[in-house]
């Protein structure tokens, strides 16, 4: 059961590790783009490609779904970034449902583990696989994985790491539940109070416009963590004028106090002091234009007289 990209990693592995795969379950098709065009998932495109049974429920509790699903008569279902599943559906298998979460569990349960495990600086990620109880993202660690955080990453580029890892670490815990080679450890054993706890709830475009008063730091890995979605945001202002951008690639000059101001040559760069340091922008989004570098944008357009 997964939809985007990152749930492909680990069906993709089951596929080639050899496990029998009776079904796999996607959201349905949406329209999307400009022409509004039906737009099948990741999941959906991989599963089809090697021939899987696809079932695309608009509602987890339709009859006719559940009745479908346990024809299948699968022994183990594996969740990969999909949706809440109510109880009838993760308590019908007789060996439960696994779930793989983009965290070290307990640690960045929620939508976004990703994003805020960079927003906030961590210096470790990794991925943990769990069975899935009522509650979400608290159920017994089976496996986990560690992978670091470098200084450059993104949410981008965690991504791309945690999914490969996450893959195999899916593989191998299908293969222990298979051999009943496993055990299980309470997540409430892992910490002493629910304020240890960082949470990773779902990020909205009010949530990603960047604060400049805020530490230069705190600011370098807000916008890493955004990027490249749902992406940092910002207003460059010119009197009555607003230009709205997304900021996908930023580098820290300094961290020393000056005046809050927009800087270019108007031909290489940007950069933004604020009372906290300087950064220059690298790559960007100016609204209505195409992803591009500063230098490229300055080359057809001024920002003389802008400030944030």
């Amino acid at each position: 059961m997964g939809t985007p990209d990152f749930a492909v990693e680990s069906l993709k592995s089951l596929v080639e590790s050899g496990s029998e795969i009776v079904g796999v379950i996607t959201a349905p098709d949406r329209p999307a783009g400009r022409g509004q065009k039906l737009q099948e998932s990741a999941v959906k495109k991989y599963a089809v490609s090697q021939q899987l049974k696809v079932l695309q429920p608009e509602k987890l509790k339709n009859p006719e779904f559940l009745a479908e699903l346990k024809s299948l008569n699968a022994n183990l279902q594996v969740v990969v970034a999909f949706r809440m599943l109510p109880e009838v559906v993760w308590n019908m298998p007789e060996y439960g449902t696994i779930n793989l979460h983009g965290s070290l569990l307990p640690q960045y349960r929620g939508a976004a583990p990703i994003n805020w495990a960079i927003i906030n600086g961590e210096k470790e990620s990794g991925v943990t696989t769990f069975f899935i109880e009522k509650k979400i993202d608290t159920g017994k660690i089976l496996f986990q994985e560690k992978v670091a955080i470098e200084e450059d990453d993104t949410a981008g580029t965690l991504h791309d790491k945690l999914m490969e890892v996450g893959g195999k670490l899916v593989v191998r815990t299908v293969k222990a539940i298979e051999n009943n080679e496993y055990s299980q450890t309470s997540q409430d054993l892992l910490f002493e109070s629910e304020q240890e706890l960082k949470p990773a709830h779902k990020i909205f475009k009010q949530d990603c416009k960047i604060d400049w008063s805020k530490p230069m730091k705190d600011i370098y890995n807000f916008v890493r963590g955004l990027s490249p979605y749902p992406c940092a945001w910002t207003e460059f202002v010119n009197g009555d004028t607003r230009l709205s951008a997304k900021l996908y690639h930023i580098q820290i000059l300094d961290t020393e106090a000056h005046t809050p101001a927009l800087l270019s040559d108007q031909k290489t760069y940007l950069h933004v002091a604020t009372p906290n340091g300087k950064i220059a922008i690298i790559e960007f989004q100016p609204a209505g234009k195409r992803r591009m570098k500063v230098e490229d944008f300055l080359k057809g357009n001024n920002l003389e007289g802008y400030t944030i």
